[in-house]
């Protein structure tokens, strides 16, 4: 099947950056969301770092019309009956996940393929959802999607490996590069990885090992990081998110390894999530 209509449930920082994406690529994209609002925001983002483009000549205002006119924006989720591929990127909760797939198997046609943009969660139980989880499948794109090359592609029990052949060549169509997480497992590869540093910096902080400053100075400097884990852990998604993906992969494996600390768990109940509230591991000025 010639994929030519994208359709991205989810119009958040993720959502809307995939929309962007597909969009610049050439594909037609149905963007959607529970309230307009949410999907406007996405459209006025997508057209601000477009501006900062044109400003710096990589763009012509022709060709950023042309790409804002290829996104139809809606919050019907019946619209994705005209799509040939799904991106899923809502919210981490696995049951509003299934629920939503339940919904896009009944209103997409039988051929579609369902890529969810989970970073951390069972592609197969999202796939349980529906009746072809021989076309469920992870796309997790990293933030922000318009700059991250990265795809990681996850196989749930039943992906096929013709979905996963077709997953790739689109991701490669939107210039990116991707890796394949042959088992489902918690957090797949890059947050498997990212999440095991998180975890073991918060315990050395715990341990009177070193602070979270001198963590991210050593990290940064020594291991040429872009930033440390405390740095990133304020900055993607929050410490709310850290500690949901860190006590989901708790529940799933059972090892204490993934067991959120005291710290971080103090860190949430006292409100102090990162950059959105102002202060986390470290404070910022709102």
């Amino acid at each position: 099947m010639t994929i030519k209509k994208i359709g991205v449930i989810g119009a958040g920082a993720m959502g809307g950056g995939i929309a962007h994406v597909a969009a610049l690529k050439g594909f037609e994209v149905v963007l959607c969301d529970v309230e307009q609002r949410f999907v406007d925001g996405a459209i006025a983002r997508a057209a601000a770092l477009m501006d900062k483009n044109i400003a710096k000549q990589k763009m012509t205002e022709e060709e950023k019309q042309a790409v804002l006119q290829r996104i139809t924006t809606t919050t019907n989720i019946e619209d994705f009956a005209a799509v040939d591929f799904v991106i899923e990127a809502i919210i981490e909760d696995l049951a509003i996940k299934q629920n939503t797939f339940e919904r896009l198997d009944k209103i997409c046609r039988p051929e579609v393929i369902l890529a969810s943009n989970t970073s951390s969660m069972s592609v197969t139980v999202i796939a349980a959802a529906t009746s072809r989880p021989d076309k469920v499948v992870g796309m997790h794109f990293f933030n922000p999607a318009q700059v991250m090359r990265l795809v990681e592609l996850i196989r749930g029990y039943s992906t096929s490996d013709e979905t996963i052949k077709t997953v790739t060549e689109v991701a490669q169509t939107l210039g990116k590069v991707t890796v394949e997480s042959k088992k489902d497992t918690p957090g797949f590869i890059v947050n498997r990885v990212l999440f095991a540093q998180f975890l073991e910096a918060i315990r050395m902080v715990e341990e009177g090992v070193a602070t979270p400053q001198d963590i991210d100075t050593a990290v940064t400097l020594g291991l040429n990081y872009p930033m440390g884990p405390f740095q990133l852990m304020d900055s993607i998604g929050g410490i709310d998110l850290t500690v949901k993906i860190a006590d989901y992969f708790y529940d799933e494996t059972k090892d204490a390894k993934w067991n959120a600390p005291h710290t971080l768990k103090s860190l949430l109940r006292a409100g102090r999530l990162g950059k959105k509230t102002g202060a986390g591991w470290y404070n910022y000025d709102k």
